[in-house]
């Protein structure tokens, strides 16, 4: 199984393509970016589907993460997905951003037998963090819906033991119960070749939609819609 996977939730933009058959991930890219995703998702997609040596027809699914993240971010890459799996004719799968995070922390577990969960912390602004915990082993399961929580909320929620914490609020989150959390803080984004590598595990789900843990910042300015005529 060939597999295509990206992201562009929060303020990266990555692909990957993935063969399930020994090979592993065969080609990926990673661009910290802001803005400016929209532009280059796509070349960037072409260009490690031809450096894995595939053609798109050679692709048999699609991973893409849904969300948490930024508005327009999240909706670049499932607009994507959505797209490529019409025309392709190839099912999707999905996971969140902080599960994404959550299996890069998971690669580096091996000497840290102390450590008993995961948790993802990832700045959500207005002095929030999207927040999730998973389970060390078992295909990291998840322990709590992904949340919308202040730092020191999310610091109480670590109940299992000792948590590997990582994203890009690991910090903010760490200060408030700095005993309960060792900090990768070179792990911030998540990464396509991580979720790449998950996809094989995950059932496909029909297509895709946006995962939104609260209202867009953008709201219609006060005065300056056109009134709603009824004929």
């Amino acid at each position: 199984m060939n597999i295509l996977a990206f992201d562009t939730c929060l303020d990266a933009c990555s692909a990957a393509v993935f063969s399930d058959g020994g090979e592993g991930v065969r080609a990926c890219a990673f661009e910290p970016m802001a803005t400016g995703q929209a532009e280059r998702l796509i070349p960037m997609i072409s260009e490690v589907v031809d450096t894995a040596g595939l053609t798109f027809e050679d692709v048999d699914r699609i991973a893409v993460t849904v969300g948490p993240g930024t508005f327009t971010g999240t909706r670049i890459a499932i607009a994507a997905a959505r797209a490529l799996a019409l025309a392709m004719n190839v099912p999707v799968v999905t996971a969140t951003s902080l599960a994404v995070v959550a299996q890069q922390v998971a690669r580096h577990l091996n000497n840290m037998p102390d450590v008993a969960a995961i948790a993802v912390a990832a700045d959500a602004r207005r002095g929030q963090v999207y927040w999730q915990r998973f389970s060390r082993g078992g295909g990291l399961a998840a322990l709590c819906e992904p949340q919308v929580l202040t730092p020191e909320e999310a610091a109480s929620q670590a109940t299992e033991g000792i948590y590997a914490l990582a994203g890009s609020a690991a910090d903010a989150v760490a200060r408030h119960a700095p005993a309960k959390y060792r900090v990768f803080a070179s792990i911030e984004l998540p990464r396509a070749e991580d979720l790449a590598a998950m996809a094989p595990h995950i059932l496909p789900a029909g297509s895709p939609n946006p995962l939104y843990l609260r209202p867009a910042d953008a709201k219609p300015q006060v005065g300056k819609s056109i009134a709603r005529v009824t004929i």
